[in-house]
């Protein structure tokens, strides 16, 4: 059972306060949706608990399992638990999908898998997300289409077990069957109970496939109201105005 905790975060780019006061708890066999318009924080604070250096923490606490995640490193977070599935992924010519894949496999699991054992895992991965067998020699998110980019950071999601999971727009870019896909995906890592899932988007659609235990809205820096499905429903009709302008 692990848990993460985030506690009255307040986070700031270049000095302009952008989180402000963030409480929110996510536990093993939860999924949690962070609802909210575009400019509200919400990739802020994935990338602030990831250990992005552009986001400066000025007060607050961010703990998995009672661990400080904030005094830790990138790959500290990584190893300790932690993921993130980026909105935009980097492009990094000359590395295959393949290696890397591997090489973030033997750094979080602190031991690398034997290559034929590994090569059976990713295979089976890649077969249950319908990605073709040459993806895994490309170059790693170069000439990627926004499907393949989502897919791929589904992989990873599978093949590093993480305890909690944050994806950010996940639903970002994707087609019907890519979507569809790409839930399937989230619901199967999901399943097993042991692990959470922090969910950000600002559509409603990914919902119909991949259903949240928990809503939350986000509006100015933190979260404004929280609730079941019921409440993702409610911002399908309603919108999100009555909660920019309440917080502006």
């Amino acid at each position: 059972m692990s848990t993460l905790e985030i506690r009255d975060l307040h986070v700031a780019v270049e000095d302009k306060e952008i989180l402000r006061g963030v409480n929110l708890t996510v536990r093993s066999g939860e999924t949690h949706a962070l609802m909210g318009p575009n400019g509200s924080g919400k990739s802020t604070l994935a990338y602030a608990i990831a250990g992005h250096p552009k986001y400066t923490i000025t007060s607050g606490a961010v703990t998995l399992d009672g661990e400080d995640v904030l005094s830790l490193t990138v790959d500290e977070r990584a190893r300790a638990g932690l993921f993130l599935a980026m909105q935009y992924p980097v492009e990094v010519p000359g590395v295959s999908v393949s290696n890397f894949l591997r090489s973030a496999v033997t750094a979080v699991r602190g031991e690398a898998p034997k290559l034929r054992a590994f090569t059976k895992e990713l295979k089976q991965g890649m077969d249950a997300l319908s990605i073709d067998a040459s993806f895994a020699q490309r170059n790693l998110n170069e000439g990627f289409s926004g499907g393949e980019k989502k897919r791929h950071e589904i992989l990873q999601l599978e093949l590093l077990k993480p305890k909690i999971a944050i994806l950010d727009e996940t639903d970002s870019g994707l087609d019907v069957d890519a979507l569809r896909v790409v839930s399937e995906g989230v619901n199967r890592f999901g399943a097993g109970g042991e692990t959470g899932v922090l969910l950000i988007t600002h559509y409603t659609r990914i919902l119909r496939y991949v259903k949240p235990d928990f809503v939350h809205v986000f509006a100015g820096g933190r979260v404004v109201e929280e609730g079941g499905p019921e409440l993702a429903d409610k911002l399908e009709a309603e919108g999100y105005e009555r909660y920019t302008k309440a917080s502006a």
